[in-house]
């Protein structure tokens, strides 16, 4: 006879219990890609125009190549606005499974395992939450836009988010009234090369102001500067290096990095662990059929760290600025 041992009180497990319940798919992020750079004076013009084209579009999208502090300057943005209360304001990354139900509202299951109920996503808990205090201002930070189909995220409220159809009524699936007022501000990053871009496009070219983020050398210089650990050749050869990349990006869109991959660089070690984890990869994949010029930019990195009698890479008055 088989010796059965029975298992008793068995608890069953939840969604939320295995990460995959509504909260945790709707992944939050604090909007910054570079917590310990200095927070941006009021008078800074960046800021300044964000928040005056907030004030008159509603929405503003940052759109640049990888590192070039989207994510950072939308924190800012959003710090200014809610005046640091995080209990006004939402950041959330977007993602290619990310949905209708995450952001706006979907059926969950009941804590009790009972059945389902309607559930509030993150976008809809903050826009009742501006209604409830027209006086107050609150903001979404989205990162990553275009990772997802906007058009299913947002559905119908893509339409009432644009300025002039705030306050307009309108009506959920789930047969809820809403209404998306003017107290309540979007700001949004995205890649320019990603999949989805022509759809964000397509979307929000009339309802938002977008920013471009190039990469730039006087920040870059400007943040070096501030680290001020490297040998001032070798941050030089850099700035050098930094602008000829760049210049190749008009060819090669895909080339182009930010500033803000320097962020952490206080000597030549931790300068290298850039390249050795981070850009060697980036460029490998950006020049992966042009070997001509992918073995110029790796041989110019090197060069960076060349002794003195060494030739050097071409400095950014040499080359032509992106």
């Amino acid at each position: 006879m088989t010796d059965v041992t029975l298992i008793k009180d068995v608890r069953e497990l939840s969604a939320d219990d295995l990460d995959i319940g509504y909260e945790h798919r709707a992944q939050i992020s604090h909007g910054s890609s570079a917590p310990d750079a200095p927070l941006l004076h009021s008078d800074d013009p960046r800021l300044k125009t964000i928040l005056r084209l907030l004030r008159r579009f509603g929405g503003v999208i940052l759109s640049g190549p990888p590192g070039t502090s989207k994510s950072w300057l939308a924190g800012q943005v959003a710090d200014k606005i809610t005046e640091g209360h995080d209990d006004r304001r939402a950041d959330i990354q977007f993602h290619a499974s990310y949905q209708f139900e995450d952001f706006i509202e979907g059926y969950r299951p009941k804590e009790d395992a009972s059945g389902f109920e309607p559930r509030d996503g993150v976008f809809l808990r903050l826009v009742r939450e501006a209604n409830k205090h027209p006086d107050t201002d609150y903001v979404i930070v989205i990162d990553e836009l275009s990772r997802a189909d906007v058009g299913r995220v947002f559905g119908e409220a893509l339409t009432y988010i644009e300025r002039s159809k705030r306050g307009q009524n309108f009506v959920l699936p789930s047969g809820k009234p809403c209404s998306i007022p003017l107290n309540l501000y979007l700001i949004a990053t995205m890649n320019p090369l990603d999949r989805g871009v022509d759809e964000v496009d397509a979307a929000f070219e009339r309802r938002f102001a977008k920013v471009d983020m190039p990469p730039r050398r006087d920040l870059l210089e400007e943040l070096l500067n501030r680290n001020g650990f490297l040998d001032e050749t070798v941050q030089r050869r850099l700035l050098g290096w930094f602008s000829k990349i760049n210049a190749r990006s008009a060819q090669t869109p895909a080339a182009a990095i930010g500033h803000a991959y320097f962020a952490d660089v206080v000597d030549p070690e931790t300068l290298q662990e850039v390249w050795d984890y981070q850009l060697k990869h980036h460029v490998e994949r950006a020049f992966k059929y042009d070997p001509e010029t992918r073995i110029e930019i790796m041989n110019g990195w090197a060069d960076i760290f060349a002794s003195p009698a060494d030739q050097e890479v071409p400095t950014a008055d040499e080359t032509a600025s992106p």
